[in-house]
This record gives structure tokens, C-alpha cells and sequence, in this order.
């Protein structure tokens, strides 16, 4: 196995051909990150293409776990809030490869995100996970606290409807210095 390194992607069309594919095999695995199976090819790109555009913008940061050149995980941190929102931070779209699950490469993207949105002055972290399935237990033994579920919240990537765990951590922000 070789070491993985996380890096926060640019727009490239390498980047969202890397992570459209990464998308869809998740998706086809019944990972629920707000795609329906089968995913199109050009519905993945579009989105990784929106979400690396945000990225440029200064509006999200798109994580990557790499494997050598291997595209192994993946995991946004949403910077974008209302006004009245500026100390807060969304985790979004946290996927790892399904052949690379257990690995801690989701452990080590979530502390990369974490030292990110320190960096950026923010102190509340926030997320929802699917209550099947999903990952609320592997947030909770990182600190995240559960804050409640929401029932029939979104359909699954192969269909039935399953609720939404919204969890939430405080985090010490870095202080700039003069």
C-alpha cells in the first residue's frame, strides 16, 4: 500500500473526470451523496465541474485522497453561508473508494477539513449523513455530536426512502495575529 495524500483540487478537467468516476462507483455501491443509480457519466462531470468552479471561487474547498495517482476518497468543505452564518462550515459529499474503505482515508479527510475551516476562522462544523447506511457512528467516534434525524429525508441510490442524522462539532478557529 502505498502512503495516501490529501490535496485540495483546482478546476481541471482531469480532476472532475477522476472524481465523476469516483461519484458513480459510489453511487452504484449504494453510497448516498444526493445521486440516483445509474448515474450518468455526463451528470457526475457536470456536478465535480460545478463544485471544482465553486472551489476557484472560494465558495467550497474539494478535498482528494490520493493513492499515487489513484483517486481513493473524496470530502467538500462548504464555505459558502448566509451572512448571518460566517463562523459555520458544511462537510459534504465524503466518499472513499469502496476498495479502500478502512483505511482511515475518511478519518484523515474529515482532520484535513477540520484544520481547513480552523484556517478559515470557522468553529462550528456541520453535516448529515443517511440514518441506513451512512456514516453517523463513524462521525460521532471523531466528536461530532448528533443532533436528530430526519425521517424519509431523501430516496436512496437504488430507491426507498431513508432518513438523515445532522451532526455538529465545535472547532478551535486559528486567530490571525497582527
Amino acid at each position: 500500500m502505498s502512503p495516501i495524500a490529501i490535496v485540495a483540487l483546482s478546476p481541471s478537467p482531469r480532476h472532475s473526470d477522476h472524481l465523476a468516476r469516483l461519484l458513480i462507483e459510489v453511487v452504484a455501491d449504494g453510497g448516498s451523496v444526493g445521486f440516483m443509480h445509474p448515474l450518468a457519466y455526463d451528470s457526475a462531470q457536470r456536478f465535480w465541474h460545478d463544485a471544482l468552479a465553486a472551489a476557484d471561487r472560494g465558495a467550497r474547498i474539494v478535498l482528494a485522497a490520493f493513492e499515487g495517482e489513484t483517486l481513493v476518497g473524496t470530502l467538500s468543505l462548504l464555505l459558502d453561508c448566509p451572512p448571518n452564518q460566517p463562523h459555520r462550515a458544511e462537510l459534504a459529499k465524503m466518499m472513499t473508494r469502496p476498495s479502500h474503505r478502512g483505511r482511515g482515508i475518511a478519518a484523515a479527510l474529515v482532520g484535513e477539513a477540520e484544520r481547513l475551516a480552523a484556517q478559515h476562522r470557522r468553529s462550528l462544523l456541520v453535516l448529515d449523513t443517511a440514518s441506513e447506511q451512512g456514516a453517523a457512528g463513524f462521525y460521532e467516534k471523531l466528536g461530532y455530536t448528533r443532533a436528530g434525524e430526519i425521517p424519509d429525508y431523501a430516496f436512496k441510490p437504488h430507491g426507498g426512502l431513508t432518513g438523515t442524522v445532522l451532526l455538529w462539532k465545535r472547532i478551535e478557529p486559528v486567530t490571525q495575529t497582527a
